[in-house]
């Protein structure tokens, strides 16, 4: 029996992932990274790297791992660095990318004991975000150099350049970013030899346009031969519906409706559900071994009134808006049932938090031949040790 609550990362989810990002590297010749920021359960690295050229990373201790556990190349981002952490990146990235060109004239000079490529990120000014906090290029962004903040500064030093736009989103709005960026950007193109289009791109989701993808890619390189390297950064795409968080139904109380309390927290354990928001898909099955999709027989859980039995699902934390959302079932939920969430690989893990010394779910890896190992435990001590 799997311990609940339980994150479970299906090895074999993750290498039907990576072989569809190979297939881009090949037909396109571009390198993808891992964005740390959204996955960086390192045990999955070794299998990992076999497909992905390195990783990127948005603070020090990300970049960290990724040196140390990863692998290949390291790449940096954040909105602002300071001293201290610009020296200790000195020592473990290969690229790193400045959000202004203050940033990166206070830094420029800074010595370092490694060769380090350089680039800034831009704002093309073309949203394509549904949500307004995942959205870079919204109003009043901190994220990106906008064009006409590139007057009257030089772009000795800089090789490259980085746009981020999208989230969770097909070719079609990428495609039409690259456009937004050579109406913007063109006469500066000519002088990089590389470009990170960034993360947001749902390469793996079933019906994401992997041809216009490639094409456009093909397209962009032909149109620019100087640009000899083209990045991706996916996170979501590395770890796209290839983990499950498994969690017991601890109480049922009514109110209106039957309401599950479960041993799982929403707001400590898949804020993401509450920050989207987004109803995560989820089913019943006494019969699940740790895959991270459902079988034929699993009662998936429907829309409210769908099926004949309705319920709340909810956190046993004091938050009152500690609930995951309203789904119908075949048949009651009862105490002791199990409730499996798909796609809870990604964004998940990475932003859990122990509000309440609520502790943190168990990590889980269901390697390729079908057995569930839990390699992480946690405890008192993580609650205890970051409160100093």
């Amino acid at each position: 029996m799997i311990p609940t609550p339980s994150f479970i990362v299906d090895c074999s989810a993750i290498e039907r992932n990576m072989c569809l990002l190979a297939e881009v590297k090949k037909q396109t010749g571009c390198k993808i990274l891992l964005a740390l920021k959204a996955f960086s359960t390192f045990g999955l690295f070794p299998q990992m790297r076999k497909t992905l050229d390195g990783c990127c990373a948005s603070s020090v201790d990300e970049a960290r791992l990724g040196w140390e556990a990863f692998g290949g190349e390291v790449h940096a981002f954040a909105a602002a660095f300071s001293l201290a952490e610009m020296k200790n990146l000195a020592e473990v990235v290969d690229h790193i990318t400045f959000n202004s060109f203050a940033q990166w004239e206070l830094f420029r000079q800074l010595p370092k004991s490694r060769e380090i490529t350089v680039g800034l990120r831009i704002n093309p000014e073309h949203s394509e975000g549904h949500t307004e906090i995942y959205d870079p290029c919204a109003r009043l962004s901190r994220l990106g150099i906008r064009r006409a903040s590139f007057a009257g500064h030089s772009l000795e030093g800089i090789t490259g350049f980085h746009c981020h736009n999208l989230c969770e989103q097909n070719a079609e709005p990428f495609a039409r970013t690259v456009e937004a960026i050579e109406e913007k950007f063109g006469d500066l193109l000519p002088k990089l030899t590389w470009f990170n289009f960034g993360g947001g791109h749902h390469i793996t989701r079933e019906d994401y346009n992997v041809d216009l993808l490639c094409d456009t890619l093909l397209a962009f390189r032909m149109r620019h031969p100087n640009i000899t390297t083209l990045y991706l950064e996916p996170g979501e795409a590395c770890a796209l519906n290839a983990g499950t968080l498994v969690a017991t139904v601890l109480d049922v109380v009514e109110n209106e409706r039957p309401i599950a309390i479960l041993d799982a927290s929403c707001a400590c354990h898949t804020p993401d559900v509450m920050e989207m928001p987004y109803r995560p898909r989820l089913f019943r099955d006494p019969k699940w071994a740790g895959e991270a999709t459902p079988s034929p027989q699993a009662d998936k859980g429907g829309e409210v009134g769908e099926k004949p039995y309705t319920v709340r699902l909810a956190g046993a934390s004091c938050l009152a808006g500690d609930v995951f959302g309203d789904w119908s079932f075949d048949t009651p939920v009862k105490t002791g049932d199990r409730i499996i969430f798909e796609d809870m690989a990604h964004y998940t893990m990475v932003k859990t938090n122990t509000f309440n010394g609520i502790r943190l779910p168990n990590i889980a890896l269901r390697g390729l031949d079908g057995e569930v190992k839990v390699v992480k435990r946690f405890d008192y001590s993580d609650f205890k040790g970051r409160l100093g």
